[in-house]
């Protein structure tokens, strides 16, 4: 005896409200006393860490049980929200006396079913699929059964209505008083010796004087990065981001994009009994280096061309938010903006001389390396990720009026 699940309609993903429809085929060689076929439709979320034993927590509220006849179509219907297995006291029989050991209570929480999810090397497990299972009235015999796991992404929660409301994040920065690079100066100081003493080098090298920075090109800028408020992304959509640069005085000074990076990245908390574990996942929406792209010398406010990243929308691997009993994820946005400053064409450079000694002990450079003062700012944006299903219109409805006051 054997038996399998077949499903009518085999879909790419299945999600809230869905009906699942199929069938449990039994194949028979013989014939056999059979009592039920009990179909359910399960879904598990499993944790493990530090070899700590499987942590499992069952979705009681989507179990469905139906005597069946072989062969006979079975219907359910995908809840909407999870109910964690109630687990029950155990009673321990030791010596003759009886004790009783509380169940697993740690953290019990009602939410949006989670996404399918197989992450960190079996640390985090969560499927769903649908059981069948062949019950024989003989204690002695085995039961038979059959699992047909499938892919399932929620519905997203109801989206607050539009605004013109944003989020952001934002740094200030002050560029290093700088100096403009030079030709280097005819010196009349003799080629020095090894055999001079320090302060006979230092006297002469001291003799042509450093420029002094100029402190009226000391540039202050402010950077932001914006999201709608609230700070909602969706799944294969791309971020709806905006990166504005704004100049705080009246500097000169021509602001350049030199970096651009924009990563979303994932914060994963797996709990297993009284163990926790963070595990963090980044996805590279864009990166971009060298750009030496001049923004607008006019306009004290400059956005950053969306063009980078606009048409970029999230990976099919990004799912979205979710809070299960021991499985939770978040998200932030990293936004990384490299800036330089500079005249026209011409690159400043920190207020500072490096004198550099090359191979030859006989020679010494006193010219200031004309090196680009390069700033990265880090900016960090907590967002919710959305799957992009969106609720049906009865469904929103139904809400609605529950919320009315009788």
């Amino acid at each position: 005896m054997s038996i399998r699940i077949q499903l009518d309609d085999t879909r790419s993903l299945y999600t809230n409200l869905d009906f699942i429809r199929g069938k449990a085929i039994l194949s028979l060689r013989r014939t056999e006393d059979i009592t039920a076929v009990n179909v359910k439709l399960e879904g598990e979320s499993k944790s493990r860490l530090e070899g700590e034993p499987p942590d499992p927590y069952g979705f009681g509220g989507m179990r469905r049980r139906k005597d069946d006849t072989v062969n006979e179509t079975e219907v359910h219907k995908l809840p909407f929200n999870n109910t964690c297995a109630d687990y029950q006291p155990t009673v321990v029989n030791i010596g003759g006396l009886q004790m009783q050991a509380p169940g697993n209570r740690d953290r019990h929480v009602k939410k949006t079913l989670p996404p399918t999810l197989h992450a960190f090397q079996d640390q985090a497990i969560i499927r769903y699929y649908i059981k069948a299972t062949v019950v024989r009235p003989a204690f002695y015999k085995e039961n038979y059964r059959a699992e047909h796991l499938f892919p399932f992404f929620p519905i997203e929660p109801p989206r607050p209505p539009p605004n013109r409301q944003e989020s952001f994040a934002r740094r200030r920065h002050q560029f290093a008083p700088v100096i403009q690079p030079s030709a280097p100066a005819k010196s009349s100081i003799k080629p020095p010796s090894i055999f001079r003493k320090g302060s006979q080098l230092a006297a002469g090298s001291n003799s042509s004087p450093p420029p002094s920075p100029d402190l009226s090109k000391v540039c202050s800028v402010c950077i932001d990065a914006r999201l709608p408020d609230p700070a909602i992304v969706t799944c294969n959509e791309p971020l709806p981001l905006r990166i504005i640069i704004t100049k705080l005085n009246d500097s000169p000074a021509s602001i350049y994009l030199q970096l651009l990076q924009i990563e979303l990245v994932a914060t994963t908390v797996v709990r297993a009994h009284h163990l926790s574990r963070e595990n963090l996942t980044s996805t590279v929406l864009t990166s971009k280096s060298n750009m030496r792209i001049r923004l607008s010398e006019i306009d004290k406010v400059m956005e950053i061309d969306k063009g980078w990243w606009k048409d970029i929308p999230l990976p099919n691997t990004v799912a979205p938010s979710f809070d299960t009993c021991n499985i939770s994820r978040t998200y932030f946005v990293l936004v990384k903006v490299g800036l330089t400053h500079g005249l026209g064409d011409q690159t400043f450079v920190s207020a500072y001389i490096l004198f550099t000694i090359p191979r030859s002990p006989l020679r010494i450079s006193t010219e200031p390396q004309h090196q680009p003062e390069l700033t990265v700012h880090a900016l960090k944006m907590p967002v919710s990720v959305y799957s992009g299903i969106r609720p049906p219109q009865a469904l929103l409805q139904a809400m609605a009026d529950s919320r009315r006051p009788l």
